[in-house]
């Protein structure tokens, strides 16, 4: 028998964050998240997204042991956004059981109701910045640690139950191009600058990060103001997304580019891979896990396209030719030799566009799951 409970004390948000690193542990393919980061996320005090979303954690037991996970969250900034009703299920993960699976969706779609949703969909976390989508392709690949991995039966169990695809994002690992490659979008960008009247932003140390990223957040803001299920990130919620991503930042793999005025029009920013890294560590940074991580900031072959964005008024103009230039020619004084995108989604033929033209393999493919009540 399958007894789902909601998680509501801190030793359970415990065992609800840490329940994946445990069941994937012997599976080379997961990569866990930043520990103290996950727990933080159903921290009402700590997430600045309590300010406009509610949520429930569910833990499923059967004979006294946890055998799956799964959230709620009711977004009503992103409700009135999308002038929808729906909840969102997030940080899903279960046995291959038909009861334990039933259980925990039920739990969900009852809260759902409580609501007054007619309609769940997911997996979606508090905003576009949180892990998001199931994995539908590339089970034998390695994962980030800002994406989801799962198991091959999780669609085959959510179709079950109903859930069908709403939207998918892809995935692409890229080759750094060669001197005369990275030579030809060199002249490209040189081009856009001087066209646009831009100039790129000379970063040498981490201590010049404060004056450009909450810019660079705001420009979010603007940038993927039409992509799917997306809100508004306030201003405490940038403050919080800063600081988690500007010590994984090298600055010779990080691109500001801004126009006259001195505005951010356009950013890139990558970090060489923590994946190995947050592998062996299980997600923690202490007491050795940071050595780790440092260690992977200074040797590696690989890094992590995390966010790229353009200005709408500078979309269409070549402008992410001077981002990509600056990185790959980053990538090439620093040893890394492919790149590996986050999700982007499969309709944004945009952001999709930028890679034509380099040696690329689209190898994981992630969905967005909705059903209606």
């Amino acid at each position: 028998m399958v007894i789902v409970k909601e998680a509501k004390t801190k030793a359970e948000l415990r065992k609800f964050v840490d329940f994946p690193n445990r069941m994937y542990r012997d599976v080379p393919q997961y990569i866990p998240g930043f520990y103290s980061d996950d727990l933080q996320d159903w921290d009402r005090k700590k997430n600045p997204a309590s300010e406009y979303c509610d949520w429930k954690c569910f833990l499923a037991y059967r004979d006294g042991r946890i055998v799956g996970r799964i959230a709620g969250i009711y977004s009503h900034r992103a409700n009135e956004k999308w002038q929808t009703n729906r909840m969102r299920f997030s940080n899903v993960d279960f046995i291959d059981d038909e009861e334990v699976v039933s259980a925990l969706f039920a739990a969900v779609e009852n809260y759902a109701r409580e609501m007054g949703c007619d309609e769940v969909h997911g997996p979606l976390g508090f905003s576009d910045l949180d892990r998001e989508g199931m994995l539908v392709e590339g089970f034998d690949r390695k994962g980030m640690f800002i994406t989801y991995y799962n198991h091959p039966y999780y669609p085959r169990r959510l179709e079950q139950l109903g859930y069908r695809k709403d939207v998918d994002w892809i995935e692409y690992l890229l080759r750094v191009p060669d001197e005369s490659g990275i030579a030809q979008i060199r002249r490209l960008a040189e081009l856009v600058k001087r066209r646009y009247h831009l100039t790129e932003a000379t970063l040498t140390s981490k201590k010049q990060y404060p004056r450009y990223i909450e810019k660079i957040f705001r420009l979010v803001n603007v940038a993927y103001a039409g992509l799917y299920g997306t809100v508004e990130l306030t201003e405490r919620q940038i403050k919080r997304y800063a600081k988690k991503f500007a010590p994984l930042v090298n600055p010779k793999l990080m691109s500001i580019v801004e126009n006259e005025e001195g505005e951010v029009i356009a950013f890139g920013i990558t970090a060489p891979s923590v994946a190995d890294a947050l592998k062996r560590s299980n997600g923690r940074l202490f007491p050795f896990g940071f050595l780790r991580v440092l260690h992977a900031f200074r040797v590696n072959d690989t890094i992590d396209l995390f966010l790229v964005a353009v200005h709408p008024d500078y979309q269409g103009r070549g402008v992410n030719a001077v981002l990509i230039s600056h990185v790959w020619e980053g990538c090439r004084k620093v040893g890394i030799v492919q790149a590996e995108s986050g999700p982007q989604l499969e309709e944004n033929t945009k952001i999709l566009a930028q890679w034509n033209g380099f040696d690329k393999e689209q190898h994981k493919r992630r969905r967005c799951y909705l059903k209606k009540l």
